[in-house]
C-alpha cells in the first residue's frame, strides 16, 4: 500500500499533503489530500473526517477553499479528501464530456454497466480501500466521521446510512438527497447501474433514511438561494424520511446562501464541532 508524495505544506502547525497511489479497486492511479493536525503523531493517533466533494471537483477544492484546517488543528482531527472519480488513460468519460457524468462525477457508486464498471467503483474505494490506506500510512485511529457537498453530500449520507458502524457522525452541505428522482441522479444511476431502478435505491439517501434501523447522528446545511435546490437537491425528501423514521437529523435552511464554497466556508466550523462532539461520546 505504497503512496507517493505530490506536495507538502505546513498549515496551522500541522501538514497539508497530497499523495498519489495505485488503486486496485479503481484500476488507475488516484490522488488524495490529507491534512494532519499538529496533535497527530505515532504517540497520539487522531480521528479522521472524510470529505467527499461534488461534481467537477478533485481532491483539491475543499482543502483550498473551505478553511477547515484551522478548526481541524484546534480539534485534533485529520481530514482526508479523495478525488471524485477515477482518472487517467483508459478511464472512460461521458461521450460529450458533460460535467455531470463520467470524470469528476463518479457519484460514489459501484458501477455495474460496461464500460464504467472496470474503473468506477467509488463506493468501495471510499468505504474500504482508502481508509485502509490512510490507517496504514498515517497516525490515525479507526474512528471516522464523514461529510460532503452536493454529489459528495449524497455520497457521505449513503456511506453512513449503509454503514452506521463505520462512522460516528455524518454531515452534508446541499446534498443530492433523492437522486432517483432528479436529473443528475437519474443520468448517473442509469448509466452506471442500468435501467433497473430497483438497483438505484441502495444509493438514495432519502430511501435509506426512511428504512434505517441503526442511526448515525446527521446534520445537513442547505442554502435557500441555491439554484439547484428544487430540481436536483430536494432536501424536503430527506426531511420527510427523517420525520417518518424518527431519524436524528438536523437540517437547516439558510436565507441568501447558494451552492458555492462561500456557503461551505461559512458553516464548516459548525460541522467540524458537531463531528468532534460525536467523536468525544
Amino acid at each position: 500500500m505504497s503512496i507517493e508524495v505530490v506536495s507538502s505544506n505546513k498549515m496551522f502547525g500541522g501538514w497539508q499533503h497530497q499523495y498519489n497511489h495505485a488503486s486496485s479497486v479503481l484500476n488507475c492511479q488516484m490522488r488524495f489530500a490529507v491534512y494532519l493536525p499538529p496533535q497527530a503523531s505515532n504517540m497520539r493517533k487522531v480521528p479522521v473526517m472524510y470529505w467527499l466533494s461534488g461534481l467537477t471537483c478533485t481532491d483539491e477544492n475543499f482543502m483550498q477553499k473551505a478553511g477547515a484546517q484551522r478548526i481541524a488543528a484546534e480539534l485534533g482531527i485529520a481530514i482526508v479528501a479523495p478525488d471524485t472519480s477515477p482518472r487517467g488513460e483508459g478511464v472512460p468519460d461521458d461521450v460529450d464530456q458533460a460535467y455531470d457524468f463520467g470524470l469528476g462525477a463518479g457519484f460514489y457508486v459501484n458501477a455495474t454497466q460496461a464500460p464504467w464498471n472496470t474503473h468506477y467503483q467509488m463506493y468501495d474505494y471510499v468505504l474500504n480501500e482508502l481508509p485502509a490506506l490512510i490507517e496504514a500510512n498515517f497516525p490515525v485511529t479507526q474512528e471516522r466521521v464523514i461529510s460532503g457537498h452536493s454529489m459528495g453530500g449524497h455520497g457521505a449520507l449513503v456511506m453512513a446510512l449503509r454503514n452506521p458502524e463505520r462512522y460516528r457522525s455524518v454531515t452534508a452541505f446541499s446534498p443530492i438527497s433523492n437522486p432517483i428522482n432528479c436529473p443528475w441522479g437519474q443520468k448517473a444511476l442509469q448509466n452506471y447501474l442500468g435501467k433497473d431502478k430497483a438497483t438505484w435505491q441502495q444509493y438514495d439517501a432519502s430511501l435509506l433514511m426512511a428504512k434505517a434501523d441503526k442511526f448515525v447522528p446527521a446534520m445537513v446545511e442547505q442554502g435557500k438561494d441555491d439554484s439547484f435546490l428544487d430540481e436536483q437537491l430536494k432536501p424536503n425528501m430527506l426531511t420527510a424520511a427523517a420525520e417518518q423514521k424518527g431519524y436524528p437529523l438536523t437540517l437547516e435552511m439558510h436565507d441568501g446562501y447558494d451552492h458555492s464554497y462561500y456557503f461551505i466556508a461559512t458553516f464548516i466550523e459548525k460541522h467540524m464541532r458537531f463531528h468532534a462532539a460525536n467523536l468525544a461520546k
